[in-house]
């Protein structure tokens, strides 16, 4: 039997009632003959239940989403998708840098390196709790993490009990690390390479949709990506791509997305928001486009700071981009206060789940992107310690440390700022199924990103990408 992961109408339709109680529908009525028709709350970690549901309950849970798309939100004033509205809400919003900021090759491999191995720091314990997270390193001697996850000296019960992430466990514990395997955190930076590659700053939402059905296996997308995919085969245009039958239009898929449009805007946090949301919008809404401006900011501003110590104005201007008045803002605030106030980080991490775990999926972007925020707090911007701490944090381990890591990189400034032992196993070898690029080396992509960076806008039609593979 097959079940086909994250757009089940039965199982969508318990992530769209937890999403309408987050941004302020009143769905009680539908839940209710939600749940006298016998259907099932959403899986909590898996994309599928395991029992398909009867057809009255899909035909039913496929009427009550587009119900539940109807209800008015008490929060779309403050947390608007559209750009000019959000822009209205901002009062700093960053101006251009006067003198334009120039990146370097060799900042921008530190980033990719940095994104890469903080994904792969986090790949082996992604889904799993935060308890098993912590259980697994101590038994190990590896906590706080200070390298990467291994099986050795794990007991066998707790492994029986916190079995490791199935798809990655072959490939990213430390001693089965042999280059970096492919990720959906690293497959998205490809693309963005690519998209800017063929249709420059200037691209549309429109242009993102085209590509991805050229170039992306939809078993290669999850939770929003794979239902836009869906919705484009249907006939849905964007950006209401990110809302028809979408409940996942504010988890941390678009984030995941935005590292391209940071590193090839160094020192202009707005406009890399602003290319970042014509990117988010083909699957997100609301706090899920917030996400993806604030991350491209950040890294935006990394990418032309002067070192780890400006991870604090980074994070700023992070906040500059989206409205203040949002549920990411005040959870981005909240998480970096209680970094600066707290020495130990698992204290930080606690509160932070014990505010945010129970109401929101384990993939949401708010508590996701205020644990990023908290860790390169709590670390001053130092490379290993971001991306341990963002990693230590639980939740959506793998892509907390991928962001983690691409903005403490740059910080750092060059490759050989980062310690040996986490970029020596990646051999400076990509896997991904994107188009022509599998083994692909960092410095290559490094040199593309820089060429991106500083081309004329619009940018032209350089040489394929192919042609920059050693």
């Amino acid at each position: 039997m097959l079940r086909l992961t994250w757009v089940q109408p039965e199982d969508l339709i318990g992530h769209e009632l937890r999403q309408a109680a987050l941004d302020g529908r009143e769905a009680a009525r539908i839940a209710a003959r939600w749940e006298a028709a016998g259907g099932r709350t959403a899986p909590v970690r898996a994309g599928a239940s395991a029992q398909p549901a009867s057809r009255y309950q899909r035909t039913l849970a496929e009427d009550l989403l587009d119900e539940l798309a109807d209800l008015p939100s008490r929060t779309a004033d403050q947390e608007p998708t559209g750009l000019p509205a959000i822009k209205a809400l901002c009062p700093d919003w960053p101006a251009p840098p006067a003198v334009p900021v120039r990146t370097t090759p060799d900042r921008l491999e530190a980033a990719w390196l940095g994104r890469a191995v903080g994904c792969l720091l986090g790949k082996p314990v992604e889904k799993l709790p935060l308890d098993a997270i912590r259980a697994l390193a101590r038994s190990t001697g590896n906590w706080p993490p200070r390298g990467y996850f291994t099986a050795k000296g794990v007991p066998a019960d707790l492994l029986a009990a916190h079995p490791w992430n199935r798809r990655s466990a072959t490939t990213s514990l430390a001693e089965n690390i042999d280059g970096m395997p492919e990720d959906d955190d690293l497959n998205y930076p490809l693309l963005n390479l690519l998209l800017l590659q063929r249709h420059g700053r200037a691209f549309t939402t429109a242009d993102v949709a085209r590509l991805w059905l050229d170039e992306l296996p939809a078993g290669r997308t999850f939770t929003a990506e794979r239902v836009a995919l869906r919705n484009l085969l249907l006939g849905v245009e964007p950006p209401h791509t990110a809302r028809h039958r979408n409940p996942f239009r504010e988890w941390i898929g678009a984030l995941i997305r935005a590292d391209v449009h940071g590193w090839t805007h160094p020192g202009d946090p707005g406009a890399a928001a602003e290319q970042a949301h014509r990117d988010a919008t083909l699957t997100h809404t609301a706090s899920g486009v917030h996400a993806a401006m604030f991350a491209a900011a950040v890294i935006a501003r990394a990418a032309g700071a002067t070192g780890p110590g400006d991870v604090h104005a980074c994070l700023r201007a992070g906040l500059a981009v989206i409205p203040p008045e949002s549920r990411l803002a005040r959870a981005v605030g909240h998480a970096t206060a209680l970094a600066r106030t707290h020495e130990n980080f698992d204290t930080v991490v606690d509160l932070l789940h014990a505010r945010y775990g129970p109401d929101h999926h384990w993939v949401h972007a708010v508590p996701n992107t205020a644990l990023i925020a908290a860790a390169l707090t709590h670390a001053d911007g130092d490379f290993t310690g971001s991306i341990c701490r963002a990693v230590s944090g639980g939740w959506d381990t793998d892509s907390n440390g991928a962001t983690a890591g691409s903005v403490a990189g740059l910080l750092a400034g060059s490759p050989a700022a980062l310690p040996d032992h986490w970029t020596a196993p990646l051999k400076n070898r990509l896997a991904t199924s994107v188009g022509g690029l599998d083994g692909t080396g960092f410095d290559a992509l490094a040199r593309l990103t820089h060429d991106l960076a500083h081309a004329p806008v619009p940018a032209p039609d350089p040489t394929p990408l192919e042609a920059t593979r050693p």
